[in-house]
This record gives C-alpha cells, structure tokens and sequence, in this order.
C-alpha cells in the first residue's frame, strides 16, 4: 500500500481528497502546512506527496527544495489558475507535475498512480518491465534504469523520475529528434494531460541538474518549434 502526504492549508480538499484516496486503497497523511510536514517527513518519508503552492508558515516552494535535498519521491503541486509562473519555477526545483485547482479528483488520482508506476519500474519493483531496460551508455553518459542512476563523466547526477524518463528517451537514440508530443507520451501516460511548457521545464530542469556534474554539458539541443535530440559527445 502507497503512502501519500496530502499538504494543504484548505481543510475541505485534505478531507475530500483524503476520502477519494483512501477509496483507491491507498495510505494518506494529512497535513495543513508545510512545516508539519516535513517534521513528519524527517521521521518517514511518504511513497510521494501533493503540495499545495501557497500556505502559511512554510510554503509548497520551499517544502519541495528542502525535500529534494533528501529524496527524489514524485512530487505534485496543487496550483490556482493565476500561478503559471509557481508552476513553471516548481517544475524547475524538482516537481514532477501539478494539477491546477478546482481540479478533478479523479484526474489527480491518475496522476498519482502514473508518477508511482514509474517509480516502482525505475526502483524495479516491476522485475519484467525493468529487465528489458538494460544499463545504457552514450558517450559520457550513464543510465542504469533498475538501479535509477546517472553518472556523466563519472559523476553522479540525481534526477526525479520523469527527468530520468525524458533522459532516457532522448539518449536511446543520439541524433534523432524528438517531438514534445513523443515526450509527453514518455513521461506520461494517455489519460494524463500536459502542455508544451511541463515538458520544456522538466528539460530546462534536467539541463540543470546535468551542469551541474559539468558547466559545458551541452548533450541536449534544442530544435525550436520541432522538439529535442540528444547529441552524443
């Protein structure tokens, strides 16, 4: 049973969400702030959590920078209509994904179990599904998707699990281009609905992350209008 940490500062979306939950068979927690939080999340940490932006006391920002500084579980943000700009600046601290409030229940229930079933493949809970995603090098580049590693030039690069999808993807074949469409269908599954701009910051966020094992990394181009390839060095 997965458990997930519910924080909100709006009690009647912990409560419903919460019960919606509970119904799929999962584990919740339930939290109306960030600093309650992560004073449980320094005793356990949950499978992954859901963040609203804006609480008091420790906002959805800086509880997701202090959680990435300990483990790369799927995060969601909860945003309003008018936080394009949180949205944007969440997925390049590390968020996997975010769902705009109101939202559907039933939408942010298959989000969840999306970014989880990724989880367990990269953690190879799913032995057959990670079997077939053997070790890979490309260049500099390492991935081992059972183990959920990436080193480049040696050194170890912590990505989140749809980082490490897009990485993949792009890597698997250096030269050729991907559409954002294509990526989308990697990261996430049919029923789950992004724009443009989630898959641009997941890049912009991986480019990061890359840097920093090396400031010239430049393995990831851009073809604006088209899509990304990844350029063997």
């Amino acid at each position: 049973m997965s458990r997930i940490a519910l924080v909100d500062d709006d009690r009647n979306i912990l409560t419903s969400v919460a019960m919606t939950l509970e119904a799929e068979g999962f584990e919740v927690e339930t939290y109306s702030d960030g600093q309650q939080a992560l004073d449980a999340f320094n005793k356990k940490m949950p499978d992954m959590a859901v963040f609203d932006i804006k609480m008091p006391r420790m906002d959805g920002m800086d509880l997701l920078q202090r959680v990435r500084q300990k483990t790369a579980m799927p995060v969601i943000f909860l945003t309003s209509k008018d936080d394009e700009i949180d949205e944007v600046l969440g997925l390049r601290m590390g968020a996997d994904d975010y769902v705009k409030k109101p939202f559907s229940q039933r939408l942010l229930v298959e989000r969840i179990r999306a970014l989880l079933r990724r989880q367990d493949v990269l953690n190879g809970e799913e032995v057959a599904v990670a079997d077939a995603r053997q070790p890979m090098c490309r260049g500099a580049l390492s991935m081992d998707p059972a183990r959920h590693t990436v080193t480049w030039k040696g050194r170890n690069v912590s990505l989140t699990v749809t980082e490490f999808l897009l990485l993949e993807s792009l890597a698997q074949r250096p030269g050729f281009v991907k559409s954002r469409d294509q990526l989308m269908d990697v990261a996430y599954d049919d029923q789950v609905y992004v724009d443009d701009r989630t898959i641009d910051s997941h890049i912009k966020r991986l480019r990061k992350k890359m840097r920093t094992a090396d400031e010239g990394f430049s393995a990831i181009e851009t073809l604006y209008g088209i899509g990304y390839r990844y350029n063997e060095e």
